[in-house]
């Protein structure tokens, strides 16, 4: 979106906010509420002049430092003019306050660039709180009131073509940065405004960062990367905010660069470095109720583009018959992830989300495949002092019966709490070979005896 359309909207915005003559929270004490919407209201209404000159010259929108430094000018003569007795303080505090409101994302903008937050969660105009190191913990930010949080996810989702309103009250989205953007406004929220972001590092996470955090051992990190680089089919399962796309985002770094990669995602995260990857998206119903694309569509239509794999950012319902359909007929090596407690409540997960789209399969056909499909499960975890771990990495040998069986190939663990309240546990080898060796001795991938040692 260009600066000029931006700004158009963000003054309609703030015109909005104006004329809804919302009443304040009884809990509002910032003094300067009131100067700093009249500085970013004039800020606006000079950059949006400033573009309108400049739109038919070639470079006819400011860009990164350029467009900083014009903000800070014009925010500075304004405070000069209107509120030159202000203490040196509260001068710097509001200018920097209205430039992360012209340039970035209101309040919530210092939580955004502070590389320790991994999660903000806004609950309402006035509740801000930020996760770092896997604790929760409230901050002092907030916004002036309902309208102030809805401007903010207007301007999140409005690059992406997407909108959030009264017909369509949720939404999910990106940050620039990748960064992992959920919306609920009323009537579904009783408490306002509800915005959660899940922060990913700029700098894509590493194996041998995984490591570093202790969310697997060395021989794990050994073992993963040998399977996908033998074209093994693995879906990592876990709970919210467990560490999947993660995990998912590593896995991917192992495939080869001559490979043709397909990624398929609600909201584009995956960070893949490989030369040729095709990166779609899904796409939400129009203002009519049409043009939505589903997960289920995409996967269906990767078939017809001569993937070398396919990654399915996340399956939820009816897309599992189909990726299962594509794992079962050539395309090895996919990755996908789904929410489950365990590798065997996964299984149940699949079967129920093929039933949803809406195939009359007995349960022994939906069985049989997903056992033929699937090569390995990773189970990952979010654990009670905050670090994420794999717990189990899971084979799917086969069919027994009607069962479809796992055997455990490494797992996690636990020994109690040390006195930090941080959790003791050991990563421990099962001993098990697995019985997809020979897979990836064929793929020229051989793995050492001693790897499934203690």
């Amino acid at each position: 979106m260009s600066l000029l359309k931006r700004l158009e909207k963000e003054k309609g915005l703030q015109e909005k906010e104006k004329t809804k003559g919302q009443k304040k929270p009884q809990n509002t004490v910032d003094p300067y509420d009131d100067l700093k919407v009249r500085i970013h209201k004039e800020a606006i209404e000079k950059l949006e002049d400033e573009a309108k000159g400049r739109k038919n010259q070639p470079a006819s929108n400011l860009a990164g430092k350029e467009l900083a430094a014009r903000v800070e000018d014009l925010v500075n003569e304004i405070v000069d003019r209107d509120a030159a007795s202000l203490p040196r303080a509260d001068r710097h505090k509001i200018t920097l306050e209205i430039m992360d409101e012209v340039l970035g994302f209101g309040p919530i903008e210092p939580y955004i660039r502070d590389e320790e937050v991994s999660e903000i969660m806004v609950n309402g105009p006035k509740q801000i709180f930020v996760e770092r190191k896997g604790k929760l913990t409230r901050v002092s930010g907030a916004f002036r009131d309902n309208e102030h949080v809805i401007r903010i996810i207007d301007k999140i989702v409005s690059p992406l073509g997407r909108r959030i309103d009264e017909a369509m009250p949720m939404v999910d989205a990106r940050l620039p940065d990748g960064s992992r953007v959920n919306a609920v406004i009323p009537p579904i929220s009783l408490v306002g405004p509800v915005i959660t972001i899940r922060k990913f590092s700029r700098d894509p996470l590493t194996m041998k960062d995984l490591v570093g955090f202790g969310t697997l051992s060395q021989k794990m990190a050994l073992f993963l990367e040998a399977c996908v680089r033998g074209r093994l089919n693995i879906i990592i399962s876990g709970g919210t905010g467990s560490g999947k796309t993660s995990t998912l985002n590593v896995l991917s770094s192992f495939i080869p660069e001559e490979e043709r990669i397909v990624t398929i995602e609600d909201a584009a995260e995956l960070q893949l470095h490989q030369e040729h990857v095709i990166t779609m998206e899904s796409r939400p119903p129009n203002i009519e109720g049409k043009g939505a694309v589903s997960i289920r569509d995409l996967v269906r239509n990767a078939l017809r583009m001569r993937p070398e794999r396919i990654i399915v950012g996340e399956v939820r319902s009816g897309e599992a018959l189909d990726m299962l359909q594509a794992m079962n007929t050539g395309h090895d090596g996919s990755l996908t992830t789904g929410h489950a407690n365990s590798p065997r409540d996964m299984l149940a997960r699949l079967e129920t989300m093929v039933l949803m789209a809406g195939m009359e399969l007995p349960i022994r056909a939906i069985r049989e495949q997903m056992a033929s499909a699937f090569d390995m499960i990773v189970q990952q975890a979010r654990l009670q002092d905050g670090s994420r771990k794999i717990t189990h990495i899971s084979e799917v040998v086969g069919m027994e019966g009607d069962i479809v069986t796992l055997q455990d190939i490494f797992r996690y663990e636990s020994a109690g709490m040390d006195d930090r309240n941080r959790l003791k546990g050991k990563y421990r080898v099962t001993g098990v070979r697995p019985r997809f060796l020979e897979k990836l001795k064929a793929a020229g991938v051989i793995l050492a005896d001693d790897l499934f040692l203690e």
